[in-house]
């Protein structure tokens, strides 16, 4: 006879939430259209309105959150010359997971002279979520990137506090073909100590990275003339041809407030939905 554990483990697992979204984009008209598009599960695309040179989109997770052992992928590629934005209707939740991590696959191709700006709000840890998320991006050695990520552990405006869980970060980017930059962030076990040591977060619970291609001092310098202004802690620095900002700071609004102001810097143009 089987155990209650197991039986419980195999309806937890039928009931996972997969979803898979592909599209590419082109330059056609003189401007960017969207070509060919597949979605799959619980993951869905919106182009709300359509732009004269860009072309905006927006993410959608039908399932409501990501719990353990859900699987999310996406997968874009921008053509030479085109103008793309991609973000999220709303802040992303990862629940607690009792069983294995959620997993979260993101790959970006960007042609010659094109443009992406990967920008989606919070992703919000809950108290023992599990989440493994990898990005791997290709750049052609004349495209350019904007890619900023908000990572929450627990809503401290709702008394809430990440103690334990486990939130593993694999990003690999190459340029022209050649691997540039390589980085895997790990916090697991006891959360929330580890985020209490000053050589951590200080007891910070929001961290972000914005990574900028290209990027040079010039814009390093441009950025810390904001610096007073900042509400939590940003450090920013170019090498390779690209600059990468990290933020930490107490909470979700004050990170966010400092993402905001340093993209500012750069002259991007926020999506609708950051404003709101």
């Amino acid at each position: 006879m089987r155990s209650e554990l197991s039986v419980t483990s195999t309806i937890f697992e039928a009931n996972r939430a997969r979803g898979a979204v592909r599209f590419d984009v082109h330059a056609r008209d003189g401007g960017t259209r969207r070509g060919a598009l597949h979605e799959s599960g619980s993951l869905r695309v919106r182009f709300p309105s359509p732009e004269d040179e860009g072309l905006s989109g927006v993410f959608v997770n039908t399932a409501g959150g990501v719990a353990g052992g859900d699987r999310f992928d996406v997968e874009v590629s921008a053509a030479d010359a085109t103008r793309l934005t991609l973000t999220t209707a709303a802040a992303e939740k990862v629940y607690r997971a009792p069983g294995p991590a959620a997993e979260l696959n993101i790959a970006l191709k960007v042609g010659a002279g094109a443009h992406l700006s990967w920008l989606p709000q919070e992703t919000i840890l809950f108290d023992r979520a599990r989440v493994h998320r990898r990005f791997d991006i290709a750049l052609d050695e004349a495209a350019s990137l904007l890619l900023c990520e908000i990572v929450v552990f627990g809503r401290t405006a709702m008394g809430e506090r990440v103690e334990q869980g486990e939130f593993v970060d694999r990003w690999r980017l190459s340029r022209g073909g050649r691997l540039v930059f390589a980085e895997t962030v790990r916090l697991d076990g006891n959360i929330g100590a580890k985020l209490a040591r000053s050589a951590v977060a200080k007891g910070g619970a929001a961290i972000g990275t914005a990574l900028i291609v290209p990027g040079d001092e010039a814009l390093v310098e441009k950025i810390r003339e904001a610096s007073d202004a900042f509400a939590g802690e940003v450090g920013i620095s170019a090498w390779n041809g690209f600059a990468m900002a990290r933020f930490c700071a107490q909470d979700a609004a004050r990170l966010r407030a400092d993402m905001m102001a340093v993209l500012a810097r750069t002259g991007a143009a926020l999506p609708r939905l950051w404003l709101n």
